[in-house]
């Protein structure tokens, strides 16, 4: 998985330049610049958390994209090792997202956060998507024929959006920073003033070879159109990268029907 690509998704989208947001979390440009290209190692969990911090959004989404343990998940299970035991029988178990949802509402039953502000839910993507807007084992000649399908789809959910337009905005983004955020994942993206919310999903019949944070060629493509800017727009992205990072590429690989596409991502998002 590429973390650097994801911040630099991010941040574009959040309109902050690679210099300021250096200064914010206190390295250098040149630093800032590495990651995201892949040639620094991830941030430390410190830092990650101040990128989250500045961009808004729940620092656990980017340390799941770069599949890294919480600092404060460290320090619990230095502070109570019986608590590794429990997460090994978890594991153990091999718990579905549905089943530790039931564990997560029995612990908000008995054990409820009290005096702390609770996370904002992650927008989970399922719910954005529609079997029509499911397209499984496409044939396509290039990424101009997956914008083509994508924007197709989108705009038939949008009264009065225009498909030309749509793949217009779709490939500027996409030239302002890369929506290819690795494990053969894209999210194209668009903003629609005041649009509802809606996506589509494509996954692809052959592998597509274009440029790719960690050289992986594309399978899957994740397209969304927001009528806001800002937060959750933010965390819709960090958490399809996410998804991506967890293998949601080859997860669906197999899937043949629109329908066992939005089965497995209601599993996946089950818990977020």
């Amino acid at each position: 998985m590429h973390l650097g690509a994801t911040l630099r998704l991010l941040r574009v989208d959040a309109g902050v330049s690679l210099r300021d947001m250096a200064r914010r979390i206190g390295v250098s440009s040149a630093y800032l610049s590495r990651v995201e290209n892949g040639v620094d190692a991830p941030p430390t969990p410190e830092r990650l958390a101040a990128i989250a911090r500045e961009l808004d959004v729940p620092p656990a989404l980017l340390m799941d994209v770069a599949q890294r343990v919480s600092p404060y998940v460290a320090g619990y299970l230095e502070e109570v090792p019986g608590a590794g035991t429990l997460f090994l029988e978890i594991a153990r178990r091999r718990l579905s997202g549905a089943q530790l949802t039931r564990v997560r509402a029995f612990l908000d039953s008995e054990f409820p956060v009290r005096g702390a502000r609770a996370d904002e839910p992650v927008p989970p993507l399922a719910p954005l998507l529609a079997p029509e807007r499911v397209v499984v084992q496409l044939s396509c000649a290039g990424w101009d024929d997956v914008l083509d399908v994508v924007a197709g789809r989108l705009s038939a959910a949008l009264p009065g959006a225009d498909a030309g337009r749509l793949v217009d905005e779709l490939r500027r983004r996409d030239e302002e920073s890369s929506c290819a955020v690795g494990g053969g994942v894209a999210v194209p993206h668009a903003f629609l003033a005041g649009a509802t919310p809606v996506a589509a999903l494509v996954t692809l019949a052959k592998p597509l070879k274009v440029d790719t944070p960690d050289g992986q060629p594309l399978r899957l493509v994740v397209a969304a159109v927001d009528g806001g800017r800002g937060r959750v727009r933010l965390m819709r992205l960090a958490h399809v990268a996410r998804l991506a990072a967890h293998g949601l590429a080859d997860r669906l690989l197999d899937a043949r029907q629109p329908h066992q596409v939005l089965t497995v991502l209601e599993e996946l998002e089950s818990l977020r």
